[in-house]
């Protein structure tokens, strides 16, 4: 058995108003992202201006380094971002849910993921999605996908493992494995289910992850290739006509940093009152 939630909110919880406004920008972006395409004016790879061309009429935030609208490809280059990086949070979460809550029960599955979450942190996460990312050269945006996966699932089995610890010790589940539940039961029924406030952290922390990672394999071209519109894409390729058009390199990057600030922001504020810091002790 679960333990039990507060009757009711207590004094400190946030209105739900308050609590809407901070994730509107996270919403309005992963909202926003599948639907751009629809919303762009030009075709992403059609010239509009001349190359750098400032904003104008025929082009919000002016052209890139062909004078393809910036706009347009700012539309088009967020919905395989975010896609990828809800991908890759859902997966490493889920992964580090059920692995964690397993290696509390046992001490042999318990010491190898520490031991293999201290390898992993050895490793510089951009060394290690590089080398698979050059291992797999077809598969771009999917190999870094895979790293991601990869290398963050052992840290994050990690925190849910130190945080599920106290619960496996606790009465209800000492009083479930003598009543013979079997470990199944005891990791899904009786100790996730008193995890929700870390794995909801642990879920927004892994999108940031995955959208710093994704962002920087693209920004090295070890994921989408040109012409593809991608954010972290765009800033590589227009860096050398920033001051020509300063646009064409701070849109996608506001965009990039208001994805990953809002998911900090909406995980945060979705939190109940006086768990945020308990839920990544």
């Amino acid at each position: 058995m679960s333990v039990p939630a507060a009757p009711g909110p207590s004094r400190g919880g946030r209105p739900p108003l308050r609590s809407l406004a901070t994730a509107t920008p996270f919403l309005a972006l992963v909202l926003l992202a599948p639907a751009g395409p629809l919303l762009a004016p030009h075709p992403v790879d059609r010239p509009v201006s001349a190359p750098y061309a400032p904003p104008g009429a025929g082009a919000l935030l002016g052209g890139d380094q062909l004078g393809r609208d910036v706009w347009s490809r700012l539309l088009h280059g967020g919905g395989a971002l975010v896609a990828s990086a809800l991908a890759v949070a859902v997966t490493v979460t889920f992964l580090a849910a059920v692995l964690g809550c397993f290696a509390v029960l046992s001490p042999r599955l318990g010491r190898a993921v520490e031991r293999t979450a201290d390898l992993v942190m050895l490793l510089p996460p951009v060394l290690g999605f590089m080398l698979l990312a050059l291992a797999w050269p077809g598969g771009r945006r999917l190999a870094v996908a895979a790293a991601a996966v990869a290398l963050g699932t052992p840290y994050a089995v990690r925190v849910v493992a130190a945080a599920a610890a106290p619960l496996a010790v606790s009465g209800f589940v000492e009083a479930a494995v003598a009543g013979g539940e079997r470990p199944v039961h005891l990791a899904l029924r009786e100790i996730l289910p008193n995890l929700r406030s870390t794995v909801l952290a642990l879920f927004g922390l892994r999108f940031v992850e995955a959208v710093y990672v994704i962002s920087v394999a693209a920004f090295l071209q070890l994921g989408p290739q040109p012409p593809t519109p991608d954010w972290a894409l765009m800033i590589r390729e227009n860096a050398p006509g920033i001051l020509l058009n300063p646009w064409a390199v701070v849109a996608p990057a506001l965009a990039i940093g208001v994805l990953a600030v809002g998911t900090n922001l909406a995980a945060d504020r979705l939190l109940p009152a006086g768990r945020r810091t308990a839920a990544l002790r």
